[in-house]
């Protein structure tokens, strides 16, 4: 097992190197550019996407489509992610993972517009689309579609599975903190009973729910998302507040550590730049997906009259992710001063909401547990797309079950090996989706044009 997690560590730093950091905001600022600063409509699209008007065809609304793909973005990334980025990159990493997400809004947009540009009916009458069917249909690279499929299905079990299941089952055993004596802290396996239970349990809820498909995930992810994303920046504003004293100084250290580093301070050893910048990127794609592919899947579903509203609404999800929740989220972990100590991911995350008695542990145990469970769910209809580009239809069952096996096992496995996982599959998935947007990107803005620049009376509806 070592050496499993020191091969998949090694790996984890050669993918997310600069070459990967670069192409990554390469893409990003490249497509901001080409659609002129598509970030300039968010208040169009943020009116769009609340509203309740859906027309087109689709298997599911505009807003079940993106509380879906919310559901899958807003997850344990938001939390114990940016602990882990601000642990490792130091208070800088804020910042970067803070721009990710304003430029990939940009990138977000059109993923999602080539998405249902290039969407099909599958046999059973339901839609599909994504970066597969993008670089088959738009680029004739149908072996480059299987290879991103392929990714999918597998980074699927880390990033939107396993992490997610085991950040939650790893917090509720260190919230309750049973000793040996204690039935529920007793070894099996070498493993906390409690951590078995918390698996069990969770492993139960998503079964009854994705077993149902893309209509009872997006009617949960509707009524959840909404509802988890008010209580976290409600809680996290309240908790900002109680220490306002401190936030300038705060705001301004996350600024200069972003270009300086950090030296070391107390049990912090120090982070450079390089660190900063490579962690602040890499856990703002973890989190907010732009350039990764997966929430075009979910957005090919949507009941929309033409791609540029889609994926105006699609562009949202970007924002509340990274823009807002994480950056609130990084700037209450570094004004706590508990990165200081040397602590990492779920240790890090907990001492900073632990300052805040009552409030602050009640906050984290209900936001991750509502982020974790619907992340889960979103990730599972991204999976199972994917293979069902690979093998047809008929793969879906099969792969819902190894999902639903897949929550058990990650509510018990090794953290840091998890997580690693889930950066080197990332990559992966990035590198061919990043190549579609790229090479289609003129499709983008003849659809924008068509649709939203010069669109004339009666063919626009954005």
């Amino acid at each position: 097992m070592e050496c499993l997690e020191r091969w998949i560590g090694q790996a984890s730093d050669i993918v997310w190197g600069p070459v990967m950091l670069a192409l990554l905001m390469g893409t990003h600022l490249f497509l901001t550019v080409r659609t002129r600063f598509i970030q300039r409509y968010l208040g169009r699209a943020i009116r769009i996407s609340l509203g309740t008007k859906s027309e087109g065809e689709g298997d599911i609304s505009q807003f079940g489509a993106l509380t879906t793909a919310l559901a899958a973005t807003i997850g344990t990334g938001n939390i114990v992610g940016v602990a882990t980025a601000v642990a490792s990159g130091g208070p800088g990493a804020v910042l970067w993972m803070w721009l990710t997400g304003v430029f990939g809004i940009a990138t977000k947009y059109s993923e999602a517009l080539l998405a249902v540009h290039y969407r099909i009916t599958t046999p059973n009458g339901q839609m599909a689309g994504g970066p597969m069917y993008a670089l088959e249909r738009g680029l004739g690279a149908r072996w480059l579609g299987l290879i991103f499929a392929a990714m999918t299905a597998i980074a699927a079990f880390g990033i939107g599975n396993m992490v997610q299941a085991n950040s939650i089952a790893c917090l509720i055993d260190e919230t309750a903190g049973f000793g040996p004596d204690h039935a529920l802290g007793q070894l099996i396996f070498g493993i906390p009973a409690i951590k078995w239970i918390t698996g069990i349990v969770i492993t139960a809820l998503t079964a009854l729910v994705i077993l149902g498909g893309i209509k009872w995930i997006a009617r949960v992810c509707e009524a959840l998302v909404p509802f988890m994303a008010i209580f976290y920046v409600a809680g996290c504003t309240v908790l900002l507040i109680m220490r306002y004293d401190t936030i300038p100084d705060s705001l301004v250290l996350i600024l200069k550590s972003a270009f300086t580093g950090q030296a070391a301070v107390g049990g912090f050893l120090g982070a450079g730049m390089k660190e900063a910048i490579r962690f602040g990127i890499a856990r703002g794609l973890f989190s907010n997906e732009s350039g990764l592919g997966s929430a075009p899947i979910v957005a090919a579903a949507a009941q929309t009259s033409n791609p540029v509203r889609q994926a105006l609404v699609s562009s949202t999800g970007t924002f509340w992710d990274t823009v807002v929740v994480c950056a609130m989220t990084g700037v209450m972990i570094v004004n706590t001063g508990e990165w200081t100590k040397g602590l990492q991911a779920a240790a890090l995350t907990k001492a900073t909401f632990n300052d805040f008695p009552v409030v602050g542990p009640a906050l984290l145990v209900v936001g991750l547990l509502t982020f974790v469970f619907s992340t889960i769910l979103g990730w599972s209809y991204y999976g199972e797309k994917a293979a069902e580009y690979l093998f047809g239809t008929g793969a879906i069952r099969y792969y819902r079950y190894l999902w639903v096996a897949a929550v058990m096992v990650g509510s018990v496995a090794t953290l840091k090996l998890i997580w690693n996982f889930a950066d080197v599959a990332n990559a992966c998935m990035a590198v061919p989706n990043l190549v579609s947007l790229i090479l289609l990107s003129g499709v983008v803005v003849a659809q924008t044009k068509k649709y939203l620049w010069d669109a004339k009376p009666g063919n626009s509806n954005v």
